[in-house]
């Protein structure tokens, strides 16, 4: 999951914990669990090819220059950020923070504090992966979304190139990193079951 800890290592964790009054321990363990349900979510949205040309157009509106050299937290639009999440799990959204609260141990409102100010970073963490994609690829006609569902999947420890079709391998990669992701203790099955239950497909 080398791309997933590529955006953990630009977020400054410490900032972070002192904005929602946790150690920084407590708010690396929110980071963990909150930033693959919000990949999650997004490439629930990529699996469907309207989904997936909205995600690549609010993907072009971010700026890639806000992850290079590092995060600064004065620069993420928390209101933009709040929009993203809602488009992302929509009606679910609260099921999706309570869930994951509780995993941290219900203190209070801390993954609904999060998300908000996770989702323009990984917006544009995404905008420069897709700046960094090569000419001939950019080119390549991509059916039905595939670029982002493709780049989602590979970002999730997947990816080995191959869209699996209507999105099949984007959601074994999801189904996999949420139901039981190596060191993860089955206690986290149960989120990877219940996301995977909210965001239409995985085992029930």
């Amino acid at each position: 999951m080398a791309a997933l800890d590529d955006i953990v290592a630009n977020l400054p964790i410490g900032d972070i914990a002192a904005k929602l009054g946790v150690d920084e321990a407590t708010a690396k363990q929110a980071v963990n669990d909150a930033l693959p349900a919000l990949l999650a979510g997004l490439g629930a949205n990529a699996a469907d090819p309207a989904g997936a040309a909205s995600l690549e157009k609010a993907v072009a509106k971010h700026d890639p220059k806000l992850i290079e050299g590092g995060v600064n937290l004065a620069d993420v639009d928390e209101e933009d950020g709040k929009k993203i999440v809602k488009n992302v799990f929509g009606d679910k959204t609260d099921q999706v923070v309570t869930a994951l609260d509780k995993k941290e141990g219900g203190a209070g409102d801390l993954i609904g504090k999060l998300l908000p100010i996770l989702a323009p970073i990984v917006l544009s963490f995404l905008a420069a992966q897709f700046a960094k994609k090569p000419e001939a690829d950019a080119a390549a006609p991509a059916s039905s979304g595939g670029g982002i569902g493709d780049l989602l999947g590979g970002l999730l420890g997947g990816g080995s190139g191959s869209s699996g079709g209507a999105g099949g391998g984007l959601g074994d990669v999801l189904g996999g990193l949420l139901g039981g992701g190596s060191g993860g203790s089955s206690s986290g099955g149960g989120l990877g079951d219940l996301l995977g239950g909210l965001l239409g497909g995985g085992k029930r």
